[in-house]
């Protein structure tokens, strides 16, 4: 059965002229469309490709992925994960693939915004601070 090469159809910005984060650059697109075989997609819109043969200096077949929205690697979900690091060969759309109880749904990065999680004695964390036993003193010169 002969695999179709083409994947969903993207559109072209002006941002991939100039940026590597808006999806994929020109040279991306270029190698997509030339060397790329669409393998399939993810819940988030993620598309994935493949070579279809081995690279000789690689050694093995060339995985990415070009992300519906920004450049997120955490937007990998587990089965495409393991698929794009060749830990696994079959695809999540060849195969059954289930995510495990332990496996948690994705939760973008917060960090840099108001959600971000701020641990116990961060400077950043609203509120008083918690003295410690042994807590900060001044340094004074002798």
């Amino acid at each position: 059965m002969a695999q179709d090469r083409r994947g969903p159809k993207i559109p072209f910005s002006i941002a991939q002229v100039f940026s590597w984060w808006s999806r994929l650059t020109v040279g991306t697109r270029v190698y997509t469309n030339r060397f790329g075989i669409y393998v399939g997609s993810d819940e988030f819109g993620n598309a994935y490709y493949k070579t279809g043969k081995i690279d000789p200096d690689l050694l093995f077949e060339r995985r990415w992925v070009i992300y519906a929205g920004e450049s997120d690697g955490s937007l990998t979900p587990p089965g495409w994960y393991g698929w794009l690091h060749h830990t696994t060969d079959t695809p999540p759309t060849e195969e059954n693939y289930r995510p495990r109880e332990w496996q948690k749904p994705y939760i973008p990065n917060m960090t840099g915004t108001p959600e971000a999680y701020r641990p116990e004695g961060s400077t950043l964390r609203s509120g008083q601070r918690q003295k410690t036993g042994a807590d900060y003193g001044a340094w004074t010169p002798n």
